[in-house]
């Protein structure tokens, strides 16, 4: 009989425990399978949508290899923007957007305009910013906002391999502005920069200056 009323004790304690502690129990593995379920439900979400973005660019890529079909190019870009601003695919499909409008020549601004966004959502994109940077700037020259330009290039910091082809570009909008002693010593500063010999474009440029080859 002890051995009885011992079982007896421990099947009450059970029921004891669990009339204080089982809804909190249920809830703790209620939460616990939420956040699994939701967290796969979440990452097929993601994997959905990065296909949907990468469908979408070689939808524009194709449009733009095709080279006549600027509309389908631009209205793929702006669904890109609205639609999958944070990835990868929208920064691209922009950049290649800006190409388009500048090749056309039609109108820089809006290249710039499509230069800026990508440049704004490639932040963590360190190689990339540099390429956006530097077409920004172009566009910013060609549609003759030089000051926006020069500020583009100001925002740079140490661009490594860029510096030079950074420097060359501002000779070129200083000179543009008729700021002749600000543009021989870009042009200069790009040359020091330099790392494959000299540049025969800018020591053309440089001569134009006055600045010989031994300066």
């Amino acid at each position: 009989m002890a051995e009885l009323r011992t079982e007896e004790e421990q099947v009450q304690a059970i029921k004891d425990w669990w009339k204080k502690n089982g809804s909190s129990l249920l809830i703790g593995i209620g939460a616990a399978l939420a956040i699994v379920f939701g967290w796969q439900a979440w990452q097929n979400y993601q994997a959905q949508e990065r296909a949907e973005a990468a469908n979408q660019f070689a939808n524009l890529m194709n449009a733009y290899s095709a080279g006549d079909d600027q509309e389908t190019v631009a209205f793929v870009a702006e669904e890109l923007r609205n639609q999958h601003a944070d990835s990868a695919y929208a920064i691209y499909g922009n950049v290649v957007l800006a190409r388009q409008q500048m090749m056309t020549g039609d109108d820089p601004q809006a290249a710039a305009d499509s230069l800026s966004w990508a440049l704004e959502k490639a932040a963590d994109y360190p190689a990339l910013t540099r390429v956006i940077r530097n077409r920004l700037a172009r566009a910013q020259f060609a549609a003759g906002d030089n000051e926006a330009a020069l500020a583009t290039l100001d925002g740079a910091g140490d661009s490594d391999a860029f510096d030079a082809i950074y420097s060359e570009l501002r000779g070129d909008i200083l000179l543009a502005m008729g700021n002749r002693d600000g543009a021989r010593e870009a042009y200069l500063a790009a040359r020091d920069q330099t790392r494959q010999g000299r540049n025969g474009v800018l020591e053309i440029k440089l001569a134009d200056l006055g600045v010989g080859g031994d300066a």
